[in-house]
């Protein structure tokens, strides 16, 4: 046998080696997989997926979605095991609460600074960084309104009068994001005794309480009920989609909450996590937000959405989140105890 060829023959099979080492190597980067606990709307996660991985193809997300209450209960109940690296798109009350519990990875994405200061955790560096935020709105259906002869309500209050008897759908806080800003926005507004009078009149008009935030803007869509308390993002788009719907805005003010991001803290994926928080405060993702929601975390981009309301800005109250997130657990069990007998059974 000739030296050369041996060597020729050794160096085929080394370099062989070596391209099969850069093809795992290869291999394990693409499957870099994040599991992201999230409460978007089940509608906008394959776009958000999509326009996270034109930037990142080797990262692949894994949903894990449900609505808010219920998220933010498994969260909660894997604390001591967390099986989360990220959370991307959970109400900064939740988050709040999270990081309460030192649940959560300080982290400034790039671009952080940019943010309305409303939107970012007020720490440095911050715990949470806002996406958009989400209004509390009445949404009437106005040919089932007309045929039982309701009149149109103007704000929260109306909702108590007799005539609304057995007419109104609301989501449940325990399960529901929306319903929990719903009932923490109405203890503010109408003060801690006043609010919980406000609910047990509210409540005799109840049919049903949801476990979706959106649901009972889709059930006053499909005229299963003439009134369903929600968000404006889901009656705009109930009402796109050519339902007879009106989108209310209380008089009173509405209740709010942000959409938000934060890594789970002890993740094994962090360098991944981070570069989705950094595409979560980034113009282009906010840009994207807009094309649902009316107002977003980076100022001066949106844009008016189709059949939102024009003068939702000036109608969302000076929400107290700190409140919100610290007195959270007291008031769902209150609101257990008095109007859980109302809920739909859980699916």
């Amino acid at each position: 046998m000739k030296i050369p060829s041996v060597l020729g023959r050794i160096a085929k099979l080394v370099l062989a080696g070596t391209a099969g080492l850069a093809f795992s190597t290869s291999a394990l980067l693409a499957a870099t997989t994040l599991t992201v606990y999230t409460a978007i709307e089940a509608d906008d996660l394959k776009a958000y997926a999509a326009e996270f991985n034109k930037q990142y193809p080797d990262i692949e997300i894994k949903w894990v979605r449900d609505s808010t209450g219920i998220v933010t209960a498994k969260l909660l109940a894997e604390k001591e095991n967390p099986q989360a690296d990220i959370v991307w798109g959970l109400a900064a009350t939740s988050l709040m609460l999270l990081k309460a519990e030192g649940m959560t990875q300080a982290y400034m994405p790039k671009g952080g600074d940019k943010l309305d200061k409303k939107f970012i955790d007020s720490e440095n560096p911050p715990h949470w960084t806002g996406m958009d935020a989400w209004v509390a709105c009445i949404c009437v259906n106005t040919i089932e309104a007309e045929k039982l002869g309701l009149p149109m309500p103007t704000g929260w209050e109306d909702l108590t009068k007799p005539v609304y008897k057995g007419h109104v759908v609301m989501p449940n806080p325990n399960s529901s994001g929306t319903g929990f800003l719903d009932v923490s926005s109405w203890l503010q507004m109408f003060g801690e005794e006043g609010g919980w009078k406000f609910m047990d009149a509210l409540h005799e008009n109840i049919a049903w309480y949801t476990h979706s935030g959106s649901k009972p803007c889709r059930q006053a869509g499909a005229g299963e009920t003439p009134i369903g308390i929600s968000f404006a993002y889901r009656g705009a788009k109930v009402k796109s989609k050519g339902a007879p719907i009106e989108i209310v805005m209380p008089k009173e003010g509405a209740g709010w909450d942000m959409e938000a991001t934060a890594i789970i803290k002890g993740t094994k994926n962090l360098e991944a996590a981070q570069k989705l928080v950094d595409f979560s405060v980034s113009k282009e993702a906010n840009m994207m937000y807009n094309g649902v929601y009316a107002v977003v975390a980076y100022p001066g981009i949106a844009q008016p959405v189709e059949n939102y309301p024009e003068n939702i800005g000036e109608l969302m109250m000076d929400n107290d989140f700190q409140f919100a997130a610290d007195n959270r657990k007291r008031i769902l069990k209150e609101w257990q105890r008095r109007y859980d007998s109302k809920s739909l059974p859980k699916s």
